[in-house]
């Protein structure tokens, strides 16, 4: 079907995987007349592969690939491809910022330590707050806290949309109560609608909720907004393709 035959509604649903980012994966709904250069533009934008350095595969539901997107000023029409297809960002830049694994484990990256004596010879630091603020209120802060989040857990139900902060990530509440394994308190589970999670509902042999793995979390209900959040559209921030 040549470009002027194309219908009005002419797009196609694919997931977006990349090479080095194994926990990455994107559905997104695109124009079969975006060029291969402008679908490599918001690529960019989303992964920070540079587009000089991505190559991209169109590869089928089973994950066998179908064509390689070689031609940067041709439609993803002259590439055939159908719902549910994949497509693939090949980054082949060694140094590119996805390389190392350090975007997805915070573990590679390096942490700033300051010892118990440096710290405590601070003006201000938390530990002296705290201290003072005990000292003066030596009502039980726990009971306090307990109290206030239990009335905000109140308002939060298993099914509930919500957005979490920080990042305003969006998802569905999947628990809600106490969880001692964490501490104590009450806590809200939620699957993450991208995989911006670090469990699939399952922390320290506890299973608190099912979820794919990657989109699980467990936070503390003031962290939690419940309201209309529907799904975003990974480019919903970015103009149409």
């Amino acid at each position: 079907m040549s470009k002027l035959q194309l219908p009005a509604d002419d797009s196609v649903a694919l997931r977006v995987t990349h090479s080095n980012l194994a926990s990455f994966a994107s559905d997104i709904r695109v124009s079969q007349q975006t060029t291969v250069e402008a679908l490599k533009e918001k690529l960019w934008k989303k992964t920070g592969t540079a587009v000089g350095s991505m190559r991209l595969e169109l590869r089928d539901e089973a994950g066998a690939r179908v064509a390689d997107l070689d031609r940067d000023a041709a439609p993803l029409a002259a590439y055939s491809p159908y719902d549910g297809y994949r497509l693939h960002i090949i980054d082949l830049d060694p140094s590119s910022v996805t390389s190392g694994g350090w975007l997805e484990d915070t573990s590679l990256v390096e942490k700033y330590t300051i010892s118990d004596e440096a710290y405590d010879k601070l003006g201000t630091n938390f530990r002296k707050f705290k201290e003072k603020m005990v000292s003066k209120n030596p009502v039980s802060d726990d009971k306090q806290s307990d109290n206030h989040m239990e009335e905000l857990c109140a308002n939060i139900k298993v099914g509930d949309r919500c957005e979490v902060e920080p990042g305003a990530k969006r998802g569905t509440v999947k628990f809600v109560g106490r969880a001692e394994a964490l501490g104590r308190g009450f806590w809200v589970g939620v699957q993450y609608d991208e995989p911006l999670g670090k469990h699939d509902g399952m922390v320290k042999g506890v299973r608190f909720f099912e979820c794919p793995q990657g989109h699980g979390a467990i936070v503390r209900p003031e962290k939690v907004k419940v309201g209309n959040f529907p799904e975003r559209d990974p480019f919903d921030d970015e103009d149409e393709i």
